[in-house]
Order: C-alpha cells, then structure tokens, then sequence
C-alpha cells in the first residue's frame, strides 16, 4: 500500500545516476510530474503480467526482482543501491510491444521510491532523447528481428542435419526392395521354367496335386520359420545338403541355405520323392526352393516397404504438416519420431537407452515445438559424448506434471557456466559450430508456451536435462521473450 508523500526537489533527482546530466529544466519537469512512494517490507511494488503503469526509482531499502516459473515465483535479482530502476521501462515504445510488468518488484525491506506514471516517462524519453531513441527501438526491434531469423536458422540447420540422416535411412530399406524385386523377377522365371519341366506330361494330375500341395506348405513355413542362430543354421545346412547329395540332387550346397532359411529340413524333404518319383526329384525340389526364395524375397520387400513407411511417419510424427499446432499427443511418440530422426547421427559406440513410463497420459501441447526441444536436448547430450557413451530418454510423473529427461555421460557442464546456458547466443561451442539459441529457444517453448519448467543437473559423467510439461493445459499462448532482468547498477 503506498502513501503519499513530499515530492524530490530538483537537487534531489540529480543525486540518482539515472537523472544526473539533466539540465534544469528537465529535472524541474521530473519534479513536477513524479512522486515518492513509500512500501513496506515484504509488499509487492509491482506484479509480472500486470499493466505496467509507472517507472520505479529506488530511493532507499533493498528489494528483489523475480520471475514466475512454472507458477513458482524465482528470484533474479535483488539489491539496495540507491538509483536502480525498474517498471514501465518499455514504456517508450507504447503502440509496439505489450505494455506490461516483465517481473515483479519486492520490497524486502521498508522502501522508498522515485515514481514517474509511464506515459510521462514515454514523453520524457521521446521528447529529450530523440535520436537515443531512434537507436533504442532500432536495438531493441534488431535485436528481437535478429533473434527471431538466427532461431529460424537453427530450426532449419537442425532439420537439414536429420533429413539428410532420414534420407540414407530411407535409402537402405529402398535399395533392398530394389534388390529383392529384381531377384524376385528371375525366380519367378526360374519357377516357371521349372514348372514346364515336371509338368511335361510326366506327372500324373494325383503327382502334380501333391506337389502343389507341398509348395503351399512350403510357403506357409516361410512364415514361421524360426531364426536360428548361425551355428544352428550352419548345422541345419550341413544337415539339408547331406541328404541332398545323398539323394543326386545337384548344387546341394547352394540349395541349402535357402531351404534352412524357409524351415525346411531334412525330414520335410523327404516328403518330396513319393508325391513325384525319384526321376522328377531334382525338379521338384528346385522348384520348392524357388517357392521359399520367392517367400522370402517377398517378406524382404515387405519389410523394407514397411520400413520406409515407419520412416515416412516418424517424419510426419516429427514435422507435424498435417497436424494442429496445439493438439493433445502422447510425449512417447514425439521421443520416438525425434530418435528416429536421429538415428544416422547416433554414433555406433553410443548406447541409447529408453526408460519410458507408458502410465502416463496424453498431454495438450505444441507438438512440433516439443520436438524441437527433445532435438535440441539430444543433439547436445550427444555432442558432449562425442563417439561413445550412453544417452537416456527418460519419462516419468511429478505430481501434476509429465517429466522427460534426457541424460548423457559426457563431461558434463562446468559449475561456472551452468547459470549462463539458457543464455541467447551463449554457447561453448566453437565459432561457426552452434547460434547459442538451441536451450534458449528450449527454454521459451517449455517455459513461455507449455507454462512448464526445464531444469539442468550436471557432474562429470552425468548431466540431465529434466523437461516438466503441465499435465493439463493452460492457457495457449506464443512464446514472448524472456525480458532481461533490470535494476542495473551504474
């Protein structure tokens, strides 16, 4: 509660730093147009988001500036040097920007202040600084401009970087149908060939209906085939191609692996020689082992197709082109497009490890925006690794909160420069390597947009990035920029 009280003589405004080099007049107009109030200790000057009204003078007493974060208020920033300022300090470009409280302002103890109502401080700035003024907006608009073009940058290098990975991910799966389909096309003929040769009027229709017969099993064996190890698969072959020789089936050796692979044995094959006849056997099981070829070139296309289609939509999971910007999603299928995205750039000797909590519900959120996050928060846990280590993707509850964290073994983040690294333009990166903007633009969407937290613990060995996200949503807003803390000194 503020009480009136005498208002500054000119001599008076001249001892605060801010008002020294004023000339008479100006100092006269101040005094005219401001006031004193007084707060107590423990009372709120001014509130973060409220109108911002009036431009603070501290006279005397010690207050604090703090910041809401995830509904928490922080302290930034607290001091009792007389002449700090705080308020409406953006009061000069009314019209421009939101003219609101970017802090809150404690008095810690009694307090005393210069006030000056906004649009009297607006006037002032314009009318005696006029080209200060002209540099201000032209900093502040620059820089805000700049930021905004510099994070584009970064969006669009880190999604250059993953597409160029989706695109040799894309390229194997496509390269093996490529393959398989021209395979395919000369076991079809090869099948075809073989079939006119033990179809040539020397099987009789009862023969030829117990071989196709056969061939149906074969193909439905294809299925279930079971993935033996290689010294297993070796022995099975050994097993195939014995009986092969043992019954003048020549290219035993070549035959072999296929049948294996196909789950035929031994035992099956000796199904062959009553349904056609020892003549006719060497044909027949050529033919059956253009059956399982076939089989198994046709579940290789399918895999590869289904493959690039998994792909396709880890890359539509991770763009989000087709989805509403604000959508409930589960955080899960974000990780997993992100990782996916990932995949080309992960190192061999890198271990990734995913602990998922699949309790946990949907959550509205900015999905696209999200990943961003996530990308950024791998991409630095795997460029503090280097070749080897390990990196976790980890989920988990807090009371009415979704947390994802991501963990890394790399050397972790010096206790000197861990305040500084949500820091715009701060990175320990080498000049040209990184923008600076990665875990301030993380910081914003998690923060600004999501009403959420993102927090930081490092040692050697052990650094987490621990992302909370509301479980239920707030108000839908756009990322605003996270104004420097004020009350600076002289």
């Amino acid at each position: 509660m503020s009480t009136p009280a005498d208002r500054l003589t000119p001599d008076q405004l001249r001892t605060l730093f801010l008002f020294e080099a004023l000339d008479d007049g100006q100092l006269d107009w101040l005094a005219a147009h401001g006031r004193v109030e007084q707060r107590a200790g423990g009372t709120v000057v001014y509130g973060e988001g409220e109108a911002a009204t009036c431009f603070f003078v501290l006279l005397r007493g010690t207050v604090s500036l703090q910041r809401q974060v995830r509904g928490d208020d922080v302290e930034v920033s607290r001091t009792d040097q007389r002449g700090v300022y705080g308020g409406a300090t953006q009061a000069y470009l009314d019209g421009q920007v939101e003219q609101v409280y970017r802090n809150t302002m404690r008095a810690v103890t009694d307090a005393d202040f210069f006030v000056l109502p906004a649009e009297n401080f607006a006037y002032a700035l314009r009318t005696w600084f006029p080209m200060a003024m002209h540099l201000l907006e032209g900093l502040f608009f620059g820089m805000r401009d700049s930021q905004a073009i510099v994070g584009e940058r970064e969006r669009l290098l880190a999604l250059g970087s993953l597409s160029a990975g989706l695109t040799h991910e894309l390229n194997n799966p496509a390269a093996a149908a490529v393959r398989a389909a021209a395979v395919l096309g000369e076991r079809v003929a090869g099948m075809r060939h073989k079939l006119a040769l033990i179809a040539d009027g020397r099987l009789d229709g009862r023969a030829l209906h117990l071989l196709v017969e056969l061939q149906e099993e074969a193909a439905a064996r294809v299925a279930t085939a079971p993935k033996l190890s290689p010294m297993a698969a070796a022995d099975a072959e050994d097993a195939v191609t014995d009986w092969l020789e043992e019954h003048e089936v020549s290219g035993a050796w070549d035959l072999a692996p296929t049948l294996v692979a196909g789950g035929l044995d031994a035992d099956w094959l000796a199904r062959v020689q009553p349904a056609v006849g020892r003549a006719d056997l060497a044909s027949a099981v050529r033919w059956l082992t253009y059956t399982v070829d076939t089989e198994l070139l046709l579940r290789e296309i399918g895999d590869a197709v289904t493959r690039v289609s998994k792909l396709v939509g880890a890359a539509k999971q991770y763009s989000q082109l087709d989805r509403a910007p604000f959508q409930v999603v589960d955080v899960h299928d974000l990780l997993d497009a992100t990782l996916v995205m990932f995949k080309a750039k992960i190192p061999a000797e890198v271990r990734l490890v995913r602990e998922y909590d699949h309790q946990l519900p949907p959550i509205p959120a900015y999905a696209a925006e999200l990943n961003q996050v996530w990308t950024n928060l791998i991409d630095n846990a795997l460029g503090a690794m280097g070749d080897r280590g390990v990196l976790t993707v980890r989920t988990s509850r807090a009371d009415d909160h979704l947390v994802v964290e991501v963990a890394d073994t790399g050397p972790g983040i010096p206790a000197e420069i861990r305040p500084r690294i949500f820091e715009p333009f701060f990175t320990t990166k080498p000049v040209g390597a990184g923008t600076g903007l990665g875990l301030d633009i993380s910081y914003r969407i998690v923060v600004h947009k999501h009403h959420g937290d993102i927090r930081v613990e490092s040692a050697p060995g052990a650094t987490v990035f621990r992302v909370l996200l509301p479980l239920t949503a707030g108000p839908a807003v756009g990322a605003t920029p996270a104004s420097p803390a004020e009350l600076p000194g002289r």
